[in-house]
């Protein structure tokens, strides 16, 4: 090496400095440490005990770890398919040339960038059982839908008896936490709508042009055209959104703290969460963060394999 190649080293170095230095204290230490703080005893306020692998065996046992994993994947099994759906419809409307399609746009983004505090304390009233909106506008659907019920028995001279429906707690019963937590996932898609209709603007034009002649209606278009030239963006929407779904955190923990009724509502990443800084149990909650990572590396190599055959990339 040059001394005019050492000093362009040296200067490189010094402008990454920040950045290296930041990396080995606030990642690369931390990682490290959780691995050996998962093979030990460790209450934060005294020195790390090694014990081996009775973290890891602990978990076999121990039933809110088996709920939180059951609650966090049935959470990403059904808000993550309804997420995707949804947003990548809105984001095909949102491409039509309509009146108003900027204003649109920005109605479906806005929520996204709502804090996730301040989001979770909003549907907390939404969802309160005898306050909510949501449940008065259901319980005026339904005195509206008994109206006109009362009103077609009457036209055939019947009487029917129209019954009181119960609107759901969505706070305080735990067939309804789940729910409750799915919707509001739902509210915040602007961010993936945003994604897809960036991939829908780099389809071609002329695509859709050949098969309009062809004679393909909407539906050809969407599903011989559309999909498969963005296939890698919704690739990429499921990998984020499977990571995304299995360390949701803030909602549920705001609106449901210690795991809502019957913990219903506890999930894994809250559990993590729960035992390093409220039961003192760091060396657990390390060996849970990292069977965590193990499931979600195992997860989204299974989605890559599953998916590789599906996956269009122009050029290949």
């Amino acid at each position: 090496m040059t001394r005019g190649e050492f000093k362009t080293l040296l200067t490189g170095l010094a402008f990454t400095s920040p950045w290296i230095i930041g990396f080995l204290i606030f990642t690369l230490y931390p990682v490290g440490a959780s691995i050996y703080y998962s093979f030990c005893d460790y209450d934060v306020l005294s020195s790390p005990v090694w014990i081996g692998g009775l973290n890891y065996q602990d978990m076999l046992t121990d039933a809110v770890f088996w709920k939180s994993l059951r609650n966090t994947f049935y959470y990403a099994a059904v808000a993550l398919p309804l997420g995707m759906v949804l947003s990548l419809l809105v984001a095909v409307l949102l491409n039509n040339s309509v009146v108003g399609r900027p204003a649109f746009r920005t109605f479906f983004f806005l929520p996204s960038l709502v804090p996730a505090v301040a989001l979770a304390m909003l549907w907390l009233w939404i969802f309160n059982g005898k306050f909510g909106l949501l449940n008065f506008a259901l319980d005026r659907c339904w005195i509206n839908l008994g109206h006109f019920v009362t009103w077609v028995a009457h036209f055939f001279h019947k009487t029917v008896p129209w019954p009181q429906a119960a609107m759901p707690n969505w706070l305080a019963d735990e067939k309804w936490t789940m729910p409750a937590i799915v919707i509001t996932s739902l509210w915040g898609i602007g961010g993936t709508v945003v994604i897809y209709l960036a991939a829908l603007q780099d389809v071609s034009r002329e695509l859709y042009e050949s098969a309009m002649i062809d004679g393909a209606n909407a539906w050809h278009k969407l599903r011989h055209i559309t999909l498969p030239m963005i296939s890698p963006v919704i690739f990429f929407n499921m990998i984020m959104g499977i990571i995304g779904a299995l360390q949701v955190f803030s909602g549920p923990y705001i609106m449901f703290g210690g795991g809502g009724p019957n913990r219903s509502a506890l999930f894994y990443a809250v559990y993590i969460y729960q035992n390093a800084f409220e039961y003192n149990q760091m060396g657990y909650a390390s060996a849970m963060a990292w069977i965590l990572f193990l499931i979600i590396l195992v997860l989204t190599w299974l989605a890559t394999r599953a998916t590789r055959k599906h996956v269009y990339y122009a050029g290949e």
